[in-house]
């Protein structure tokens, strides 16, 4: 993956379909649109583009899985989240909630470098 070849937006959905589904259970447009609080067109035009790259697999008015492609991305991603909200919060002490939401917006700035740098960081100083 190059940088920046998929949108903020894109990886939002690709975390959420990963996160709702566990990576393989099928999930329906509705559920996504309900989880993500927007209007199912607006979910149903990103399924469309996420299948155009081959990330998902899905049928007009039918569930949504990752391909394998979809998942490996979608737990980079999460990777990142993850690795951002502990930090924030565990080393920064920044509320969950917030911490939460400044998570989902720095992970998609975040490059493999500094990923593992904070991994490392995060490995040393919490280890679990």
């Amino acid at each position: 993956m190059g940088r920046k070849s998929y949108t903020a937006s894109l990886e939002d959905y690709l975390e959420t379909i990963y996160l709702m589904g566990s990576g393989v259970k099928p999930i329906r447009v509705t559920d996504l649109a309900e989880r993500l609080k927007i209007k199912k067109p607006s979910v149903s035009e990103a399924i469309l583009k996420l299948s155009g790259k081959g990330l998902v697999k899905h049928e007009r008015y039918g569930k949504i899985i990752l391909t394998s492609k979809g998942r490996k991305l979608a737990e980079k991603i999460y990777s990142k989240h993850k690795a951002l909200y502990r930090f924030l919060t565990e080393v920064l002490g920044v509320k969950p909630q917030t911490a939460e939401n400044d998570a989902c917006a720095m992970e998609h700035m975040l490059s493999k470098e500094t990923l593992n740098k904070l991994e490392e960081f995060l490995n040393r100083r919490f280890k679990f």
